[in-house]
């Protein structure tokens, strides 16, 4: 098990981003402007890619030892 349940850079920020995208794609949806949905969803893929990315930098966490 782990032993920070998640608190790294890389989830943070991961989960900042993709807030950030549901919430103006909230917005998107209740004004009815369809590019800002899709401008959300395009944001929501960016923050996965970016904890993924920051991930691989070493700010996620580390695998652990068997």
């Amino acid at each position: 098990m782990a032993a920070n349940h998640g608190n790294t850079v890389a989830a943070w920020t991961a989960v900042a981003i993709i807030m950030a995208a549901f919430l103006v794609g909230a917005i998107g949806i209740l004004i009815g402007n369809w590019p800002v949905f899709w401008a959300a969803v395009v944001l929501a893929a960016i923050g996965g890619l970016s904890g993924k990315v920051l991930q691989l930098m070493g700010f996620g966490q580390r695998p652990a030892r068997s």
